[in-house]
This record gives structure tokens, C-alpha cells and sequence, in this order.
């Protein structure tokens, strides 16, 4: 066991990616944040356990999320216990202190059910409980050499439940201009499963696979009408057709991309990936294609920055982050930038940064803000929440409800830094105006207003 550590629990939807500070892996476990049953295996696998299963089909998920809301905490609990379980973490919950992430836009009913299990049920020494966007200050993803982190961001989170567009100001999330869309993992997955049962294979049940052949098969079209053009002329052959081997669950042998040289026996099933390739990941941008009442993504940014103070919105269209695993398909950031430059003003730049590895950004940045003044004054610890019970996390912790109450105080901050910015341009001596190209990230990247 550890003696006093940190847990840090980036509880997503979909996965939950596990760790503690000061371990000598910076990297996370991640977890399935479900209660998976397995008809071929005939067996149940909680968390951390489905990585001993070995057969993929027809899996039925108990999802402790339903529709980005933590619904049921008897499925999260199990999956919880086997992260705290020597299995995993091997930790004293009763020695050690937590930060969890919770949902945008979270319930106060659900956040209370939180407190209770954080102190009640495991009694952490103490714990602090945020948003995935709000600690993503504290991280690498603005960081350039030789640049402070910028005052403005705006990040776009697209996770499994929802795509979320998130502006902060001086480390705080400005609610009022937050943007949600109705797309995330979730629903692309199954839109695919829809797609694949109705003009292949039947694949409803297939949930696992089919989020397989997504990951690997999907990307985001920079010309989405070229390419619909392209599959249409020739629906057999056209440099956009892939065929995805399925599974073989007889030899444990995993789906793949056919490459050239592999050579077919008769028993493999072969998937053709046409136009759903493109049309799938399409859904962020054009949620109207299947039905949803709901602006684009790139429409929603523009929105959301349309809600800032006028003085500072030239800062969020120059510092735009992405996280979640969507921004994983290929072209995502390209298709995005385009879109966004055709609705900034013409006199602001459009940056957007990207990292490595948008799943795990935002626990990398947990770890950093553990290691700071700021988590332990801002943690609730077992005594106050003795004392005060949920009302000490309801005074410690900045989320949604507060935002009218420092509605008045943003609006102040706001006309300040805008003043401050006049006051410096008026002292600037006049300079020769250049002509700049905004076609390279690299080059803009570096810069801050």
C-alpha cells in the first residue's frame, strides 16, 4: 500500500483514466468505466477487468453514465473498487486524498451523492472535484517556449456523451458562453452500427467491434461533397474503400485493416468501409444530417466567442485547444481550422492547438495541479465535510451555479484587460504594418495577444 498519495481520477463516460502522483509512470491506467457481460465468455468483467476477456461478441455494457450523468453508483462503485483494489492502484482510500473530474453543467443532486461517497463510503483525507476544461490551465497544451499560458482559451471537449465548447479567463471557466452539442463517441458509434446492420452485416449488438472499425476506419473529409462524388462514381473501387477484416473469435485473432498482401481464408468476414468512413465523423460539424436541431461545430466556437467582451475575443480565436478522443480523427484539426477562418473576423488570427494524446490531457494536467499550493486549499477535506457536510464543497468549488453571481466580477476583469490593451497600444510606437500568412500553425502558434 501507499503510505499518503494523491489519486486522480479523470471519470469519463466512457473510460476512467487512473493514476497517482509521484508514481514512476506518468501515464494513466485507462479503464472501461462499465460493468461489462459477455455471452461467449459467460462471464462478468468490472473495469479493470475486461482486459481478461476474449471473446468480443455481443457484449452487454452497464454503463454507470447515461446521457453525460452519473446515474448509477452501484455500477460506478464496482468499477471504483477495483481501481482502489491492489489490482490497479493498491491504495489506503482512508491515507490518501482524491481529485476526481465530473461532468459540464453537473447536477447538485449528483454532486452531493459525490461528497458522500468520496467521505462516506471510501473516507478520503480530502478530495477536489472539477471539470476536465478547468484544469487544463494548469497543463501543457498552450504551453510554447519562451510564451507564458495565455490568459484566454477556449477549448473544445469531445468526449463520449457530448462535444462541449468551454472559454476561460484567468484560469475560470466562463459558463455563461458555454456551448454543448448533442454528439459525441456514443452517438457516432451507434449512427455506424446503424449504417453497418442496414446495408451489410448485422452489427447492432456489436457495440465493441463496431467502436473498433470506428477508431480505425473513420476520418474527417476536408471536401465532404468531393468525396461523397468519389464513392458514388465507383462504389467498388475508389481510393476512399477500405475492407475491414472482423474478428475471429475461434483463433482470439483481432479485426484489422485488409492490407494488399493479406491473404484471405474462408472463414474471415470482410467489412466494406465506403463513404461511412467520412459521413460518420461528418455528425460534428453537420448534426443536421441525421435530424439534430443543433449548429456545427464550428458554429458553435464562433457563438461562443461571440458571447465574450468584445475587447477580448481577437485572444480566444488565437488560443483554441482540443481535447477528447474525437479530435483523434485524421483531418480533424485541418476540417476545423478551415471552417473557423471563414467565420473569424478578418482582422484575428485562428490557432488552435492540439496534443498527442487529447484522452489523457487532461489528467496530465491533474497531475501537474495536484503538485501545487492550490489543490490542498482548495480540497475539502474529512473534517470540514464532518462539520459542514456538502455545503463545503458547494463554498470550495467553482462550477456552473456560480456563474451569475461572478457574472458582474467578469465583466469588470473583462473591461479591464480590454483598457489595459488600448493604454498599451496608444504607448506602442507606430510600426510599418507587414502582411502576414496565417496558413502556417507553427508560426502563428507562437504568438499571443
Amino acid at each position: 500500500m501507499h503510505p499518503v498519495s494523491i489519486v486522480v481520477l479523470d471519470n469519463g463516460a466512457s473510460s476512467v483514466k487512473a493514476g497517482l502522483t509521484g508514481a514512476p509512470n506518468p501515464d494513466p491506467r485507462i479503464i472501461p468505466n462499465a460493468v461489462i457481460r459477455s455471452k461467449g465468455d459467460k462471464a462478468t468483467y468490472f473495469g479493470h477487468e475486461f482486459e481478461r476477456c476474449r471473446d468480443y461478441s455481443s457484449l452487454h455494457y452497464r454503463l454507470p453514465f447515461e446521457k453525460g450523468f452519473l446515474v448509477d453508483w452501484d455500477a460506478q462503485k464496482a468499477v471504483w473498487d477495483g481501481i482502489f483494489s491492489d489490482e490497479v492502484l493498491g491504495i489506503d482510500t482512508t491515507n490518501s486524498s482524491l481529485l476526481i473530474t465530473e461532468p459540464y453543467f453537473n447536477l447538485p443532486n449528483i454532486q452531493d451523492v459525490y461528497d458522500q461517497f468520496v467521505f462516506e463510503e471510501y473516507e478520503f483525507l480530502s478530495y477536489y472535484r472539477c471539470t476536465p476544461a478547468s484544469l487544463i490551465p494548469y497543463g501543457d497544451l498552450f504551453s510554447r517556449p519562451g510564451s507564458p499560458q495565455p490568459e484566454c482559451m477556449l477549448l473544445v471537449d469531445s468526449g463520449f456523451s457530448f462535444t462541449h465548447v468551454v472559454p476561460i479567463l484567468d484560469g475560470q471557466i466562463v459558463w455563461n458562453a458555454v456551448k454543448r452539442l448533442d454528439v459525441g463517441g456514443k452517438l457516432l458509434t451507434n449512427h455506424l452500427k446503424e449504417l453497418i446492420s442496414f446495408r451489410q452485416w448485422n452489427m447492432m449488438d456489436e457495440t465493441y467491434i463496431m467502436n473498433q472499425v470506428k477508431e480505425s476506419c473513420c476520418y474527417v473529409s476536408l471536401n465532404h461533397k468531393q468525396d461523397l462524388e468519389t464513392c458514388w462514381s465507383n462504389p467498388k473501387s475508389n481510393p476512399i474503400v477500405q475492407e475491414y477484416i472482423l474478428p475471429d473469435l475461434t483463433t482470439n485473432r483481432s479485426g484489422r485493416i485488409r492490407k494488399p498482401d493479406d491473404i484471405l481464408t474462408d472463414h474471415d468476414q470482410i467489412l466494406i468501409m465506403n463513404n461511412e468512413r467520412f459521413t460518420v465523423p461528418e455528425i460534428l460539424f453537420r448534426p443536421d444530417d441525421i435530424g439534430l436541431d443543433q449548429m456545427g461545430l464550428a458554429s458553435a466556437i464562433s457563438s461562443s466567442i461571440g458571447l465574450l467582451p468584445e475587447e477580448l475575443q481577437g485572444l480566444f480565436w488565437a488560443n483554441l485547444g482540443l481535447i477528447g478522443g474525437n479530435t483523434k480523427f485524421p483531418n480533424f484539426h485541418s476540417r476545423l481550422l478551415c471552417e473557423l477562418r471563414s467565420l473569424a473576423p478578418v482582422d484575428c488570427e485562428v490557432v488552435i492547438y492540439e496534443c498527442d494524446e487529447p484522452i489523457t490531457e487532461a489528467y496530465r494536467a491533474a497531475l501537474k495541479f495536484c503538485g501545487m499550493p492550490q489543490f490542498v486549499q482548495q480540497a475539502v477535506t474529512r473534517s470540514e465535510y464532518a462539520e459542514y457536510g456538502s455545503n463545503a464543497s458547494r463554498r470550495k468549488f467553482h462550477d456552473w451555479k456560480l456563474a451569475e453571481f461572478e457574472k458582474e466580477k467578469f465583466k469588470e476583469v473583462a473591461k479591464a484587460k480590454g483598457k489595459q490593451r488600448e493604454e498599451d497600444r496608444t504607448q506602442a510606437p507606430t510600426k510599418s504594418t507587414k502582411t502576414r500568412s496565417k496558413t502556417a500553425i507553427s508560426s502563428t502558434a507562437q504568438r499571443r495577444r
